[in-house]
């Protein structure tokens, strides 16, 4: 196996058993509820952050600063030498500036250390599919310059598909405006949203009701992925704590396309901050975003 390590941040949203079975490094962003402050030091389990919206809690999030970035780069120099680190979208926040400026300064101090920043543009379990990726050629003995590169050209051939069961939470974070939030909560308007070629959260169309709004999800992927089936060898569904609608999607997605690999897991807490409760979130790979 080439003996570098993969780095990631939490807003990848994978799975500490995957985390662990990869020997991934994970950089924890903060998140705030209560007076609580959740990251490295403490975990705020998916669950438990989308019962207390529910409730009516409103959680705040914050970046990594160059500072805690550059203490991770530190614990991750002490086994490996070389880092690979796959960075949350740098249109989503200013973690990856963080990650660049810390692996400049790590790189001064420490000649023999050699960290590249790839800012993924992605979010999600969209950023954890690039990061599988990763994993799956380091493990075939791909260099990481080869890796590398690879993410390069393909990151934006990382498709994310996503709905929302609750417009206000894409209100708080300016995505949407009031009246539009409440007058689409009323008729049931659910949003859909993609991340763009610049890394951004952006509202593609608008569908009315719950079930359209998953099968819509299937429709856009149908539309994207000619040519990428065999690309394809394992989909990514993320949730806002609502699994029946992530099994719902992989069902569809299995009978229209025949894809049996999937991944299902938690929206975690810092994008789940900014969609709420409810949301399904789609990751795969297709001729654009």
């Amino acid at each position: 196996m080439s003996n570098f390590k993969i780095v990631t941040d939490s807003t990848a949203d994978l799975p500490q058993e995957f985390i662990e079975k990869h020997d991934l490094g994970c950089m924890k962003l903060t998140c705030v509820m209560d007076g609580v402050v959740y990251g490295r030091e403490a975990e705020l389990a998916p669950k438990d952050l989308f019962d207390r919206m529910r409730n009516g809690k409103m959680p705040t999030t914050s970046q990594i600063n160059p500072d805690e970035a550059k203490a991770w780069f530190e614990e991750y120099y002490q086994t490996h030498k070389n880092i690979l680190y796959l960075a949350f979208s740098s249109a989503l926040s200013g973690t990856c500036e963080s990650g660049q400026i810390a692996a400049k300064q790590m790189m001064e101090e420490h000649p023999d250390c050699k960290i590249i920043v790839i800012d993924t543009l992605c979010a999600s379990l969209g950023e954890g599919l690039i990061v599988y990726k990763a994993i799956k050629m380091r493990s075939e003995g791909r260099s990481m310059e080869d890796v590398a590169q690879w993410v390069k050209d393909n990151m934006l051939n990382m498709v994310h598909a996503v709905t929302v069961d609750d417009l206000h939470h894409l209100h708080r974070g300016g995505r949407v405006s009031k009246t539009s939030a409440v007058i689409g909560s009323l008729v049931q308007i659910k949003p859909m949203i993609h991340v763009d070629d610049s890394g951004r959260l952006v509202v593609m169309d608008k569908v009315r009701g719950r079930k359209k709004s998953l099968l819509a999800l299937v429709d856009f992927m149908a539309g994207k992925i000619e040519g990428y089936h065999t690309k394809n060898d394992i989909v990514f569904i993320a949730h806002g704590d609502c699994l029946e609608d992530a099994e719902f999607v992989r069902d569809q997605i299995k009978e229209r396309f025949g894809i049996n690999e999937f991944m299902i897991g938690f929206i975690g807490p810092i994008i789940g901050t900014h969609t709420g409760p409810g949301v399904i979130a789609l990751f795969f790979m297709g001729t654009s975003r």
